[in-house]
C-alpha cells in the first residue's frame, strides 16, 4: 500500500505548524551585522592593499613575484632554464 499526502504551505506555515521558532528577525539582524562589517572592511580587500600588505612583510617579495612570473611564462612556453 503506497499513500501520498500533498501539503501546500509556504515555509512560515511549516515552522508555525511543526513548532518551530521564527528565526526572521534574527536572520535580518545578522545579515545587517555581517553587511555592516563588511562595509567597513572593504577597503582592506582593495589590490592595492593586499599588495601594500604582501610587500610589506617581505621587502624582497616584489622580486620573488616577478621570478615566480616569469618561471610560470617559462613552463607554458614549454622551455627549460638552462
Amino acid at each position: 500500500m503506497k499513500v501520498t499526502i500533498e501539503v501546500d504551505c509556504t515555509p512560515l506555515e511549516a515552522r508555525e505548524f511543526m513548532g518551530l521558532p521564527d528565526v526572521q528577525p534574527m536572520q535580518t539582524a545578522m545579515m545587517d551585522k555581517l553587511q555592516e562589517r563588511m562595509s567597513n572592511t572593504i577597503d582592506q580587500f582593495s589590490p592595492e592593499a593586499i599588495m601594500q600588505n604582501w610587500f610589506m612583510f617581505d621587502p624582497k617579495m616584489a622580486g620573488r613575484i616577478q621570478d615566480m612570473f616569469a618561471n610560470m611564462a617559462g613552463l607554458g612556453t614549454g622551455r627549460t632554464k638552462t
